[in-house]
């Protein structure tokens, strides 16, 4: 069965379908012998196709894990600075797999990683809305920061939708929040926190979706469960 060949890059663990486009329009790849271009179609079970000259990797089992990241680790699979990268944490899961959504370098807590590309982009699909609860520890804090922190404000030309947010201690100028957004927009909540006047110490993500982090050790991962995989699907 014929399918976009960025599709068939993504299902083989290849590369996200982002990046496979990428690869497209540089003219990485061929298809029975011609460049590809991009929305070109094929059928791996008949047609040969070929990225920098070498076949496709045989089709994977999908696998599903979710990472404890830690601070100091960006969420790509290799760094051009040379930074510690996410894919060194899960090295010896045994595929490729690639990060569903982002962290920032200062933000911690709760990633998933797949090599199903139709998962990855169900998930980070702005229709979906996928919540998401982060742990967050602000200094700055002063009467009425949780009402401020509470709006529906405008990220990037976009009303985002009103957080959930739950004031768990505070003491003088610092406080600890749980953060609950619906959309994923670059550095969404210490962006929220900066619009309300308070400065992110720490941020950790403990919730996504029908996901918790739980006791699950820093900078450790492990696959997600059947019903896990089906409750976020």
């Amino acid at each position: 069965m014929k399918e976009r060949l960025q599709k068939i890059l993504s299902a083989r663990g290849v590369a996200s379908r982002r990046k496979a486009e990428e690869w497209i329009l540089s003219g990485r790849l061929q298809v029975n012998g011609r460049v590809a271009q991009l929305g070109d179609s094929a059928d791996p079970d008949v047609d040969e196709i070929l990225l920098d000259g070498r076949p496709l990797p045989s089709e994977q089992a999908n696998v599903y894990i979710m990472l404890n990241k830690p601070r100091g680790y960006v969420t790509t699979l290799s760094d051009e600075m040379g930074r510690q990268n996410v894919a060194q944490l899960v090295v010896d899961c045994g595929v490729r797999v690639y990060p569903v959504g982002r962290l920032d370098m200062d933000s911690e807590g709760l990633l998933l990683l797949t090599n199903d590309g139709e998962f990855a982009n169900r998930l980070m699909h702005p229709k979906h809305e996928v919540e998401k609860t982060y742990e967050v520890s602000v200094k700055g804090y002063h009467p009425a920061s949780t009402v401020l922190l509470s709006r529906a404000i405008e990220l990037d030309g976009y009303p985002i939708r009103q957080p959930e947010v739950k004031l768990v201690r505070a003491e003088g100028g610092r406080a600890k929040y749980l953060v609950t957004i619906h959309e994923g927009r670059n550095r969404q909540v210490r962006r929220m926190c900066e619009a309300a006047g308070m400065q992110v110490l720490r941020l950790r993500r403990i919730r996504e979706g029908c996901l918790e982090l739980g006791n699950l050790p820093l900078g450790k991962w492990r696959n997600l469960t059947e019903d896990e995989v089906a409750g976020l699907k």
